[in-house]
C-alpha cells in the first residue's frame, strides 16, 4: 500500500474528534517518531460535526500531557469522504464508528482500509469488532481517560508493525527487495 509521495497515511476516527481519535492520533505520531518510522502521517476526524472547530477535551489533553505529548494544536474536524482514497489505514475507535465508516465507504478498496484500532491489540486482535471498542471517556472522569490511554497504547506496537510491513510491499502487495 503506497500512497502519494511515499507517505503512509493513517486516520483515527471517533464521534466528535475531541477525545479518543485525537489521543490515538497524537500517540501514534509520537510512537512513530520515537521509533524513527519515516513516511508516516497520522491525523484524526469525527463522524459528526458536533465538536468541529473545538480544541481537544481538557481531560484528554491532560492525559496526553502526563505522557509528554502536546495536544495544544488539535482542532476537531468532521470526516470528509475523499479521505477514503487518500488514507491507507482508517482506524475506528468504537464499533459505531466502524459501522458508519463501512457504510459510507464508496467501494471495496475503501472498506478494506477500515479496521478497529484495537484489532492491533494482541489481547483482542481476533475478537469480534463489538469486543474491540473503546468507550467514550467524555461521559466519565480522569480514570476513564487513563483507561482510554491504556487501550490505545496496547494497540500502538501492532499498528506500527503493520505500517512497517506495508511500507515494505509494493503497490501489487509484493515484498520490496533492497539492493544491499
Amino acid at each position: 500500500m503506497t500512497s502519494i509521495a511515499g507517505q503512509y497515511r493513517i486516520i483515527t476516527v471517533c464521534t466528535g474528534n475531541i477525545c479518543r481519535s485525537p489521543m490515538a492520533e497524537l500517540m501514534l505520531a509520537e510512537a512513530a517518531a520515537a521509533e524513527q518510522l519515516t513516511g508516516v502521517e497520522v491525523d484524526s476526524a469525527g463522524i459528526t460535526a458536533y465538536e468541529a472547530g473545538r480544541p481537544i477535551d481538557p481531560r484528554a489533553g491532560r492525559t496526553l500531557a502526563a505522557h509528554n505529548i502536546s495536544s495544544r494544536l488539535h482542532i476537531a474536524r468532521e470526516w470528509r469522504p475523499e479521505w477514503f482514497q487518500s488514507r491507507e489505514l482508517i482506524l475506528a475507535l468504537d464499533v459505531d464508528h466502524y459501522g458508519w465508516l463501512r457504510q459510507a465507504a464508496p467501494d471495496r478498496a475503501s472498506v478494506a482500509k477500515i479496521r478497529m484500532l484495537r484489532s492491533f491489540d494482541p489481547a483482542v486482535e481476533g475478537a469480534d469488532p463489538l469486543d474491540q471498542g473503546i468507550e467514550d471517556p467524555w461521559y466519565g472522569g480522569h480514570a476513564d481517560f487513563d483507561a482510554t490511554w491504556e487501550l490505545i497504547q496496547a494497540a500502538v506496537p501492532g499498528i506500527l508493525a503493520h505500517v512497517r510491513a506495508a511500507q515494505h510491499r509494493d503497490s501489487a502487495g509484493h515484498p520490496v527487495r533492497s539492493n544491499s
